[in-house]
């Protein structure tokens, strides 16, 4: 293997827009997940040292195969208290902006450019609208018949309203429409007028990072950012470029990976003016590496885009975007299981694999392997790491051995 193994590695994790799964078990399903891991790639791995702050959750991954050992100082980001926030509003006020939401990305062509760059994630964006929609004519239709039976308007009144009340008190929270309106409400507003809170929090990080980059004894600092998530990582690197523009070329590397990334669900809005001018900078930053992992059967990430040509910015520099397979990363059982829960599917793009493959988010964040060098390899560390966990003196890719197009093999 060309190049020295990483030994020290900070992470900076994003996380996408999840309402249901809260930072305080993070660390318990981090540490699940990071079993799997252990198993498919024959190495050890222990996590200890919890540490929380109100930008973040820390903790320390010590992983070991027969010659390499790797501690990572692993950063969790906090915006849960956020998501809260928009959860907590009346359903009244959910509801209400929600439907303005959804009227705003028609209106304004979004939804067009979903369908002609990704038609399965403009499926997504109606699901939630189209199937409430679908429920409200279903209380109305109750109405409807009652008043047919009885000839009564307060009778038919009441059956609507309890119809109504059914929507609210079951299919709204068994479907988690709530959460999913909140997911495009909060979207709508970080495009048009962003979010005080995330970015004050967001340049407190961008101060650590460019402090880690240009002082700690890592070998590799990782932003890695899953779902929409990634739009907040490529504001954080922006802010941190603002800060020192020299970042990532003097003393650590900095690499930043976008898996099941939602960048495309903001930047296409044509309202998201801030957002892709900061995502212009940052990709013509030639020192921090971008990676963009995709996956087909995920509805809820933009499979074979470029995100920087579908944005209509430079690509000069874009993204290196590998397309992996879930099918590949998971026993068949445990796949056939789960191919239909496309929240899961979502989530597995940051959760543990059970076959060996190209894309592995805890060897990633976790291995002996730079994330620059597994993005660029084509079988990511499978050629890398031997069946005893062990490092393999084989020679990694050059950045230029691997174009940077979609579709590149997984």
């Amino acid at each position: 293997m060309s190049g020295k193994p990483v030994a020290k590695r900070l992470v900076f994790h994003i996380g996408g827009y999840d309402p249901i799964t809260s930072h305080t078990s993070a660390q318990r399903r981090f540490v699940r997940e990071i079993a799997r891991f252990q198993r498919t790639w024959s190495v050890n791995a222990a996590v200890d040292g919890l540490h929380e702050t109100a930008d973040q959750i820390r903790w320390i991954v010590r992983t070991a195969g027969p010659d390499w050992l790797v501690e990572t100082d692993y950063r969790l980001v906090r915006w849960h208290d956020v998501i809260e926030g928009f959860g907590g509003r009346s359903i009244g006020s959910r509801i209400s902006v929600g439907i303005l939401t959804f009227l705003d990305f028609v209106l304004t062509g979004t939804l067009w450019r979903y369908l002609q760059t990704n038609w399965r994630y403009a499926l997504f964006f109606l699901y939630p609208f189209v199937t409430f929609g679908l429920l409200i004519a279903a209380a109305f239709l109750i109405g409807v018949a009652a008043f047919k039976i009885t000839g009564s308007i307060p009778v038919a009144t009441g059956g609507g309203l309890f119809g109504l009340a059914a929507v609210l008190a079951g299919p709204w929270r068994w479907l988690h429409l709530g959460d999913l309106f909140d997911d495009w409400i909060f979207s709508c507003e970080y495009i048009r007028f962003g979010n005080s809170e995330i970015e004050q929090r967001l340049d407190r990080l961008a101060a650590e990072l460019v402090a880690a980059a240009s002082n700690s004894a890592v070998d590799e600092i990782l932003v890695i950012a899953h779902s929409l998530g990634a739009v907040l990582a490529v504001d954080l690197l922006d802010r941190a470029l603002k800060q020192d523009p020299e970042l990532g070329r003097n003393k650590t590397p900095v690499t930043f990976l976008s898996v099941g990334s939602s960048i495309l669900k903001v930047g296409l809005h044509p309202k998201a003016t801030r957002f892709r001018v900061t995502m212009e900078r940052v990709a013509k930053s030639r020192a921090i590496f971008w990676g963009d992992y995709q996956a087909l059967v995920d509805p809820l990430n933009f499979y074979k885009s470029r995100p920087m040509a579908e944005m209509g910015l430079s690509t000069e520099n874009e993204a290196t975007v590998r397309v992996v397979r879930f099918s590949r990363m998971l026993d068949d059982e445990i796949y056939r299981r789960i191919r239909l829960h496309f929240f899961r599917l979502h989530n597995q793009f940051v959760s543990g694999n059970d076959k060996r493959t190209s894309y592995d988010y805890f060897m990633l964040t976790c291995g002996p392997i730079s994330a620059k060098s597994q993005t660029l390899a084509p079988d990511g560390a499978v050629s890398m790491i031997a069946d005893d966990g062990g490092l393999i003196a084989s020679a990694a890719p050059s950045e230029g051995e691997l174009p940077s197009r979609p579709g590149a093999a997984a």
